[in-house]
């Protein structure tokens, strides 16, 4: 079996959660000091505030903006569906933009076209670690006075021109799930150069206490989404090895790209989506040349051991999201993206042999089945 992801665990994070069990700090502690310090240090921020997820990151950072009922929030309906939640949680609606042809990400060309007095703010995702094209997007926000939050979930050390992503917006998140580049098995954090936005984020996440007030003196409503210390210690140890970890993850990416070229009825992704970019690989998607390929070609994958899935479904034809009148065509780039798209196996310690092993059965179903499917 080879599977879809696989966290990349070596001693060195053992070592370092079991300094922490060995402590008198399991919570609100030292580690999660250190491992804020070095996440700003990643997104070129001044703050870093740490949570227990990417999504509680993302609520708390339509709260920090007061971002409410009857506001609207422009964002992309094809990510993993927190994105567009973390909107509905303040009672706000999600205002979806089509993603580019051929890409992943938000059409920068779409955004100017759905701002009305409502919109409040602009999410983006830099999806599968893809950034988006921010220079674009960054002025048309400008130009409408409205902030730029970054889900930069899927996308740690990614860089535009240099700079990195989760550090260009008003604020950014990160997320550090088993199947991410780097992970504490269930955190995320805040990235931000406003103080405001981090004082007041960090409170929200500890039951609306202040940093510097009583531990049972509450300033204002808040919620339990604290990172614990034994995520942080295996995030800091993670942390250590994130230019190598994102290294190994790009010779995977590239391997791919190598064995899979020239495969007329397969889209390979295009690490230079947007220009002067460089891409921190997330996941390694392919896109099909129809939507009966793409589920034959799974269907024979996880038969021969290969674990795959189809990534993502767009987020408006969600059984949940089609309640609120969402249908089939409303966004035909994303929907094609979705119908197509497939996750093939990848992890940071993915051999060669394995590679080879999933190219070798996709071209030999391809050429066998795959014209017939055209």
């Amino acid at each position: 079996m080879i599977p879809l992801s696989k966290p990349d665990i070596t001693e060195r994070e053992i070592e370092r959660v079991t300094a922490v069990l060995r402590s008198d700090h399991l919570s609100c502690g030292p580690v999660i000091r250190e491992f804020e310090t070095k996440l700003a240090t990643v997104a070129g921020t001044r703050y870093a505030v740490a949570v227990s997820s990417g999504t509680t990151a993302l609520h708390l950072l339509m709260l920090a903006l007061g971002i409410g009922p009857g506001d609207e929030v422009i964002t992309t309906p094809y990510s993993f569906i927190s994105s567009a939640n973390c909107i509905l949680y303040v009672g706000a609606k999600p205002v979806f933009c089509d993603i580019v042809p051929g890409g992943f990400n938000i059409d920068p060309q779409a955004i100017a076209a759905k701002i009305t007095s409502k919109t409040k703010a602009i999410l983006v995702v830099h999806v599968f670690g893809f950034p988006a094209a921010m220079d674009e997007i960054l002025k048309i926000a400008s130009e409408h006075g409205i902030p730029v939050i970054e889900d930069a979930c899927e996308a740690i050390g990614a860089r535009i021109d240099g700079k990195p992503v989760g550090g260009l917006g008003v604020a950014g998140t990160f997320a550090f799930y088993p199947n991410k580049q780097i992970t504490t098995g269930e955190g995320g954090v805040i990235t931000t150069n406003d103080p405001y936005i981090a004082e007041l984020t960090r409170s929200l996440a500890n039951q609306g206490r202040s940093h510097d007030r009583q531990w049972l003196l509450h300033e204002r409503m808040g919620y339990n989404y604290r990172l614990n210390e034994l995520s942080a210690a295996l995030g800091c140890a993670q942390l250590e090895r994130l230019e190598a970890i994102l290294a190994a993850r790009s010779r995977v990416a590239g391997w791919y790209q190598e064995a899979l070229r020239d495969e007329p009825l397969l889209t390979l992704p295009n690490p230079l989506e947007s220009p002067n970019t460089q891409t921190s690989w997330f996941v390694y998607v392919v896109r099909f040349h129809s939507h009966r390929l793409r589920e034959m070609i799974a269907e024979e994958l996880q038969n021969q051991g290969v674990e795959c899935r189809p990534y993502f479904p767009a987020i408006h034809l969600q059984p949940f999201y089609r309640s609120f009148g969402y249908a089939e065509g409303d966004f035909p780039e994303t929907e094609k993206a979705a119908d197509t798209g497939l996750a093939l196996p990848f992890f940071t310690r993915m051999t060669q042999s394995m590679i080879n092993t999933v190219a070798a059965i996709l071209k030999k179903f391809l050429h066998a089945k795959g014209p017939q499917q055209d």
